[in-house]
């Protein structure tokens, strides 16, 4: 099967926003499948008749011979005159849309136009999207993000037979099995779909070599123009060999011989080319709360491994529970990025992730990578549950499925696997 097949979770939302008039804007990492995701959307439009064949146009910016169209606005202003003459609509998907010079001017103009076209852009850096793109189109846009492969995307592209039990209420401990087997192999190879779809194990390797060194010689050396490529990589090296933990820039700084400014804006670049993800801590009561130090994780696993080289069976490894962690990191993120935070107070009570309602509810997640028999807490986390009486709380692990109830508070223990289908319920 290859990945065009794979349904993304993002389609219908992005698909359902092609009769708006706004310009849809994609976004995401380099090889996370926006470029399929066009042609899924043309296939849609096809399918449904909504536009024909000589309707819709495809161009890919990383291509010289497409990139020359867009040169001059004037000169494509004339080819867009001659496109529409008799259609009723037509749909422009521009990959790679950050290579033309002033992208944002360049849309702002034929958007203004008025003229029956639909803009459809992606972009691989939200650094060049936020530059180039976000003041000359205010209130002419609508972005959407694509992640890697989402475990549930992982399994459709994988093993399909399994992805009805992902939804199922109660498991047997045989269909748990399997799907944690899966569930290990996503955690050490990641969701970047070329990497999914390739059953040899050397050829995985080998994209995510060629994904990590694209962007590097792309996006940091080449837009970014960063010179020190190779301390660069020794910072995502070290940060890889970190998630969970808190980033301590000083002992950063003292371990890589580099200045604490550098790697702060290095840790934005990271940040804003969708490779790390920083979160910050709760706190209500400032005093007693610690550290305004964030917590780093890693957007794929996949790439986090490749940096440190180390591609063990899951049972085989040390930093089992800092891979799940990180797991249940980008499970939550895909629903409520803006609002995942950590508790850690000054007599280090912590609690993994926080998510903060709009409404002030909270709900405190721990990620534990063992097989529960029975309920089982730490006493950071019944601290929390005592100090917030929270309604709702998740204790995330390998082998128990429950709910218990500590005083007003409904713990959930649940398998990493339950979180796409439950974080929804909890808002």
């Amino acid at each position: 099967m290859g990945n065009n097949l794979v349904p993304r979770t993002v389609f219908s939302e992005v698909a359902s926003h092609l009769k708006e008039k706004e310009i849809t804007i994609i976004t995401g990492a380099r090889q996370v499948g926006k470029t399929t995701l066009l042609f899924q959307l043309k296939d849609f439009l096809l399918e449904r008749k909504i536009a024909k064949e000589n309707e819709i146009k495809i161009f890919n910016l990383d291509l010289i011979t497409d990139l020359e169209l867009f040169a001059s606005q004037k000169e494509f202003v004339n080819y867009l005159k001659a496109e529409i003459e008799g259609v009723k609509r037509l749909y422009l998907f521009i990959d790679e849309a950050q290579r033309i010079k002033n992208p944002g001017l360049f849309f702002k103009g034929i958007y203004d136009l008025g003229w029956p076209v639909k803009l459809v852009l992606t972009g691989s850096s939200s650094l060049e999207i936020k530059a180039k793109f976000t003041e000359p189109l205010t209130g002419r846009k609508q972005l959407f993000h694509l992640y890697p492969f989402s475990f549930k995307e992982f399994i459709t592209g994988t093993s399909s037979s399994l992805l009805k039990l992902l939804a199922a209420k109660k498991l047997s401990s045989y269909h748990v099995n399997q799907i944690l087997e899966k569930l290990f192999e996503y955690l050490i190879y990641g969701g970047y779909p070329r990497v999914v779809m390739e059953k040899n194990r050397n050829r995985k390797l080998q994209i995510l070599k060629e994904i990590f060194s694209s962007y590097i010689e792309k996006d940091i050396v080449g837009f970014l123009k960063i010179r020190e490529a190779l301390n660069y990589s020794k910072l995502v090296t070290l940060l890889a060999s970190q998630i969970g933990q808190l980033v301590n820039v000083a002992e950063i700084s003292n371990t890589l011989e580099m200045k604490q400014e550098t790697i702060h804006g290095y840790l934005r670049v990271l940040e804003q080319t969708f490779v790390c993800q920083t979160i910050k801590p709760f706190f209500r009561n400032k005093r007693k709360e610690l550290t305004k130090m964030p917590k780093i994780y890693f957007w794929d696993t996949g790439l986090r491994n490749f940096a440190l080289e180390a591609f063990r069976s899951y049972e085989l490894r040390e930093d089992r529970g800092a891979l799940l962690e990180n797991f249940v990191f980008t499970e939550l993120a895909r629903h409520a990025e803006e609002r995942i935070k950590y508790w850690r107070t000054k007599d280090r009570s912590e609690v993994d992730f926080v998510i903060e309602f709009p409404s002030g509810e909270v709900v405190p997640i721990e990620v534990k990578a063992q097989k529960l028999k029975k309920p089982e807490f730490r006493r950071s986390f019944i601290n929390f549950l005592t100090r917030y009486q929270p309604a709702k709380a998740l204790v995330v692990n390998l082998g128990l499925q429950t709910k218990v109830k500590i005083k007003s508070t409904q713990v959930f223990f649940v398998y990493p696997f339950q979180l796409d289908l439950l974080l929804p319920k909890l808002k």
